[in-house]
């Protein structure tokens, strides 16, 4: 179970770099596209950190941002290489995988400092506070997702576009995703049980 939620925490940080590029509207929001699989990370990287403990958790973030950054420096590089002759879409694949060098490095600086705000958090609620494991998850991403959504927005958009609105629809939305997810805090658990029994 473990490997797996790894597997799907890193793939989540990648397809949401691919697909962050889209702003979609939601209920009058606008939000990258990427939103509602990221906001999901902070959730299985709670789940990692219950079981790998706070090292474990940073070494699978050290891991995902590697990931992240090949992903961009190879894109990059696919963009660089001379398309062949009969290939027409050039440029809509560079508009599409090409970020500009601002928004990657916003992207790169959010995840980093929130997901170890988040491991952080998350491992002193569970050592310091008694309480249910929802309560541990809520409260670790209610403050990662906020630290993302400002770092973000602001190294992105500052002096671009207005920072607020743009900060509250995705934390928002981050959060709402946390609390749909919190049923898969145990679910994990359920399926650990069952192997375990089997």
């Amino acid at each position: 179970m473990t490997t797996l939620l790894i597997g799907l925490y890193v793939a989540c940080e990648l397809i949401s770099n691919v697909t962050a590029s889209k702003p979609v509207a939601i209920a009058g929001v606008v939000v990258p596209a990427a939103v509602f699989l990221y906001a999901l990370t902070f959730t299985l990287i709670d789940l990692i950190n219950e079981r790998l403990g706070k090292t474990g958790a940073r070494q699978v973030v050290a891991t995902a941002f590697a990931a992240n950054l090949l992903l961009a420096g190879y894109v990059q590089l696919a963009i660089w290489l001379p398309a062949a002759p009969f290939y027409r879409d050039a440029g809509a694949f560079a508009g599409v995988l090409g970020s500009t060098p601002r928004i990657v490095f916003a992207s790169l600086v959010a995840y980093l400092v929130s997901s170890l705000v988040d491991t952080e958090i998350f491992a002193w609620w569970r050592t310091h506070v008694a309480g249910p494991k929802w309560l541990r998850v809520l409260t670790s991403n209610a403050i990662s997702t906020l630290v993302d959504s400002a770092l973000f927005i602001s190294i992105a958009f500052a002096g671009v576009l207005p920072v607020g609105p743009m900060v509250k629809g995705q934390y928002l939305v981050k959060m709402g995703v946390t609390l749909v997810s919190l049923p898969l805090i145990y679910a994990t658990r359920a399926q650990e049980r069952a192997v375990e029994q089997a």
